[in-house]
């Protein structure tokens, strides 16, 4: 039993980073602009927060970097796009390839090199709680942050005026701007705020997760991806896309887990399962309306097609309505 837990407690501490980046990519497609430079974002954030917090000796520049790192590379794609007028998903596309080769460029004089790690501080008194004690409060201030990120989102969505108008931006920008909102301002602000999250990711792995800059044996290329399709999979609603992040977390943990019981399969295999398994799950998701869906449930006894209705309504989500679309203010 300890030894599950500890293994849990590291599934947490493994999913703060794509938490953080999936929450990020969540708060800036609310506020209608897709960002698809996640993946390269952080590779270079992690990078850089590296690379400062070795020749600064401090982690909290580190992660000041990695943030700020994260905020320009969105801020990059808001200003070519509301602004400027281009394509979101081509910019993102072409921001992704960029930052990704440039970590690998510049990060080559720190590889392999010993950095400061974030300590784990666990938190007095509930530390000692049964079961939730070891699973969530003996981890770093980053997961801990996490949390936070995670409540306060869902608060300032559905709980607050600000965050009605937040969505609004990725819903209707012409009725928010009627009512007063600065639509394109908002939308810069929230894209930047969004990125600092996405750029967190970065150090966070090499910082705590995975301590170090390995370039491209370091394993964090294809996580943006991960983070992009789990803003999907939950739906655009925090609490979602966070557990989701808790699952790929959870998926990884198995595979490595099922090395030293699978003897037969390939390790290869095992390390790669959980991303096909959660694009799966991300089609999934979105397989209630097709027609040959609909076509396969017609063919089921009526209890049985209710329920999988139920649980496909359960899952179904659709993207805000104006994602992506430039709002000119006139």
């Amino acid at each position: 039993m300890d030894t599950l837990f500890v293994g849990l407690a590291g599934v947490v501490a493994l999913s703060t980073p794509v938490v953080l980046a999936t929450l990020g990519e969540i708060l800036t497609e609310r506020a209608g602009v897709i960002n698809l430079a996640l993946n390269g974002t952080i590779l270079l954030s992690a990078m850089t927060g590296f690379a400062v917090a070795v020749n600064t000796d401090s982690l909290v520049l580190g992660f000041l970097a990695g943030a700020l790192v994260g905020m320009v590379v969105a801020l990059l794609v808001a200003f070519t796009s509301l602004s400027l007028g281009q394509s979101q998903v081509a910019v993102g596309f072409v921001l992704t390839l960029f930052t990704r080769d440039l970590a690998y460029f510049l990060g080559t004089p720190y590889m392999g090199r010993q950095g400061p790690r974030l300590p784990h501080w666990p938190i007095p008194v509930l530390k000692d709680l049964p079961i939730l004690g070891p699973l969530f409060f003996q981890h770093d201030v980053l997961t801990y942050f996490s949390y936070l990120v995670i409540v306060g989102m869902v608060f300032w969505f559905f709980y607050t005026r600000p965050g009605l108008i937040l969505r609004g931006l990725g819903e209707q920008p012409a009725a928010a701007y009627v009512r007063g909102a600065r639509v394109r301002l908002l939308q810069y602000v929230y894209t930047a705020v969004g990125g600092a999250l996405v750029g967190l990711a970065g150090p966070t792995y090499s910082l705590s997760v995975k301590a170090g800059w390995k370039g491209i044996i370091s394993g964090l290329d294809g996580v943006g991806w991960i983070a992009l399709a789990l803003t999907i999979f939950g739906g655009w609603h925090p609490l979602r896309g966070a557990l989701g992040a808790y699952l790929f977390g959870l998926l990884q943990w198995l595979s490595l887990v099922l090395q030293t019981h699978v003897k037969d399969v390939p390790t290869q295999v095992l390390q790669v399962a959980p991303f096909p398994i959660m694009i799966l799950l991300l089609l999934f998701v979105n397989i209630g309306n097709t027609e040959w869906m609909q076509r396969t449930l017609a063919g089921l006894p009526p209890e049985i097609r209710h329920g999988v209705l139920r649980v496909l309504r359960a899952l179904q989500v659709q993207p805000p309505a104006a994602l992506g679309q430039i709002f000119t203010e006139e």
